[in-house]
């Protein structure tokens, strides 16, 4: 008897069977009905596969005193010393300070500048103004940054620099200032780099987002009194916090992801205290040293703590009961 009621309690009743039949059938009706998107997904997902997730033996370079040309199997394992020295180099602590500075600062500037644009472009009236705008803002996105460079560069100018010549006129500053020669600026000058390139193009997804509200909340908010004021602060930034949540923490997944062209181009030895990151620096020890297996255990360390950074953004996110990626 005691057998027979332990096998009853250990066997799924029969609706149970039939609910998990439901189910299975159901994801494979959805499969075959989504066959042509799944079909049109493979090459994506063979991609990601050879450059994204094959290039990741290379991570064992990092425990090795890696030799170019020498066969995998001669070269000498050296566990984590490359980490060590990493935590006990004083150059990585300062290149891992201005990756974050850089960072946080394109965070915020790129979020509040964004944000506003397209809240302000949603209130335009003028159809043809609004197009105007959108253009101008978006153009700067489509220019390579070796050209942004440069006109950064030339903007930024002792003689003939643009930012020069109007703070004069304004009376800011008395003579003109050598912007990428002191590297106490550089940062704030990465940070305005990226909001005039990126603005435009950062704020396609906020319109979306604000294009998908409801007419009507806005149009009872009006009769009962509320200004304009008013309907942005309690119905257009209400609707956008899922979209801004998600892309937070996304952009915390890659908070050390600061770029490369900007500080590579602009930095030079007056600015380098300022402008070198992490990237900089895995391209000097990999390419300029030869020091691959440094540069691969730098490479790790970010990848480690963009994933820390991602988890724990969407952790959080879901305890608070917010949007999350997953």
């Amino acid at each position: 008897m005691e057998i027979e009621k332990h096998i009853k309690t250990i066997t799924p009743a029969p609706a149970a069977v039939e609910s998990h039949l439901s189910k299975r059938k159901n994801i494979w009706k959805k499969i075959v009905q989504q066959k042509t998107l799944i079909l049109m997904s493979f090459p994506f997902l063979i991609w990601l596969f050879i450059f994204k997730y094959l290039p990741l033996w290379g991570w064992t370079i990092a425990f090795q005193d890696y030799r170019p040309g020498l066969p995998f199997s001669e070269q000498e394992w050296v566990g984590w010393k490359h980490f060590l020295f990493l935590f006990q180099d004083e150059a990585f602590f300062r290149v891992l300070r201005n990756t974050l500075a850089m960072s946080i600062i394109n965070l915020v500037l790129g979020f509040v500048t964004a944000i506003t644009l397209a809240i302000l472009l949603n209130e335009l009236r003028n159809g043809k103004f609004k197009r105007i705008v959108q253009t101008i803002s978006y153009m700067p996105h489509f220019l390579s940054w070796v050209v942004a460079a440069s006109i950064i560069s030339y903007a930024l100018s002792l003689e003939n620099g643009i930012v020069n010549i109007v703070l004069q006129k304004l009376h800011v500053i008395d003579e003109p200032i050598l912007w990428l020669g002191v590297g106490e600026y550089f940062w704030g000058i990465i940070g305005a780099s990226e909001v005039w390139k990126n603005l435009g193009w950062n704020t396609i997804i906020y319109l979306a987002a604000i294009a998908m509200i409801d007419p009507e909340q806005y149009e009872a908010a009006e009769i009962d009194g509320a200004s304009r004021l008013q309907r942005i602060f309690y119905i257009t930034l209400p609707s956008l916090k899922p979209t801004i949540v998600i892309l937070l923490i996304m952009n915390l997944g890659n908070i050390l992801e600061t770029g490369f062209e900007p500080q590579y181009l602009l930095g030079n030895p007056m600015n380098l205290d300022y402008s070198e990151n992490i990237d900089i620096f895995v391209l000097k020890y990999g390419i300029a040293m030869g020091n691959f297996a440094l540069a691969t255990a730098a490479g790790i360390f970010k990848t480690v703590v963009s994933f820390i950074f991602l988890f724990s953004a969407n952790y959080i996110a879901k305890r608070l009961g917010q949007a999350r990626l997953f």
